[in-house]
């Protein structure tokens, strides 16, 4: 063990030697600091007469330190930087200037609408796997009564699960206002199973064969037939890839509200729809993560439906300047034709892909 400690020693000892004085790496001086001081782009050789150079762009120092490769790792993955924490508060809060702004010209105090999309989409989908909420995938060959009879099953379980909890005298009494609020949600879902119509898959296999005419349509509704767990799987794989369809699919219904103002066109709407996006996947997150501690669905589902429409009125106003009643009435619109157009669409295209794909 001693000799290990030593060897850890020697490198450290090593390493605050080494950094004290600047050197030479690859015939470019670097400091202490891990900054490279040369006087040339080393990207494309032109003199450097500031920080960047004039010619390509890239920085004139490099940052040859470890710290400096797990900020490019955060950055490239999560997007996270200076601008990313003036961006989320206003998005937040103050989504309309934060969108009339970007529109209007200021780009380098924000994160652009579709970097911010991404990285909520790409949050949103890794809590999503982390909470274990992802389709099932092994339901072939269960008819739908056995897969209702399955679910209750499960139900009934985590609810003998939370009472064995419940009654334990070790369990706090906040711990336990959470676990009868969850209890009360289970018994709902409970019964509404049962309410159901257990059908057995009564139809002869003639009636169910039904050809579109179309062959690759026919192949995957076949797929559907023989494996439905994999087909719901790569529903939810299309669901990620695919998730920038919301962009194209959303702007022609906010343009829709917005015939008769020649002042907005597409773009400033691209940019209003592509903010939205990355604010209600962001909130979904949230959403997701609190319902992890036992908080009611229904109370999340009120929460979240009345923070979007608070934020879609703020938004519009904000973007596009509108008096408080032309806000209210573009917004009412958008939350009735989101859900019942935008997302069934999506969702329709989405089955689409995962017939024929």
């Amino acid at each position: 063990m001693s000799d290990i400690g030593e060897g850890f020693g020697g490198v450290i000892e090593g390493a605050l030697m080494g950094g004290a004085v600047e050197r030479e790496r690859d015939g470019i001086a670097v400091s202490r600091d891990g900054h490279t001081h040369e006087t040339a782009c080393l990207n494309c050789g032109a003199v450097l007469v500031g920080p960047h150079c004039h010619s390509c762009g890239q920085h004139a120092h490099l940052h040859k330190t470890i710290g400096a490769v797990f900020h490019d790792i955060l950055h490239g993955v999560l997007h996270l930087e200076g601008r990313t924490w003036s961006t989320l508060p206003m998005l937040a809060w103050k989504p309309g200037e934060l969108t009339r702004r970007y529109i209007d010209g200021e780009r380098r105090k924000f994160v652009s609408p579709m970097a911010m999309f991404l990285f909520s989409v790409f949050v949103m989908f890794a809590v999503f796997q982390i909470m274990g909420i992802s389709a099932p995938t092994d339901i072939s060959g269960i008819s739908g009564a056995e897969q209702v009879q399955e679910a209750e099953k499960k139900l009934v379980d985590q609810r003998k699960e939370l009472a064995e909890e419940l009654n334990d005298p070790d369990t706090s009494e906040g711990r336990r206002g959470r676990i009868r609020d969850r209890v009360a949600t289970l018994d709902k879902d409970i019964a509404s199973l049962r309410s159901l119509p257990l059908v057995k898959d009564f139809k002869p296999e003639k009636e169910r064969s039904w050809q579109s005419g179309w062959k690759r349509l026919d192949k995957g509704i076949e797929k559907w037939r023989e494996n439905p767990g994999l087909m719901l799987y790569k529903l939810q794989t299309n669901a990620y890839k695919f998730s920038w369809l919301l962009i194209p699919i959303s702007v022609p219904v906010v343009a829709l509200v917005f015939l008769w103002r020649r002042r907005f066109g597409l773009y400033d709407h691209s940019i209003f729809v592509t903010y939205s996006i990355a604010f209600m996947s962001l909130m979904g997150i949230v959403a997701t993560i609190i319902g992890g501690f036992g908080v009611s669905s229904e109370w999340l589902l009120t929460a979240f439906s009345a923070i979007a429409f608070l934020h879609i009125y703020r938004h519009l106003k904000g973007t596009y300047e509108l008096s408080h009643f032309s806000t209210l009435w573009r917004t009412i619109f958008l939350a009735v034709m989101i859900p019942s157009f935008v997302l069934a669409l999506f969702v329709t295209v989405l089955f689409t892909l995962g017939l024929v794909g």
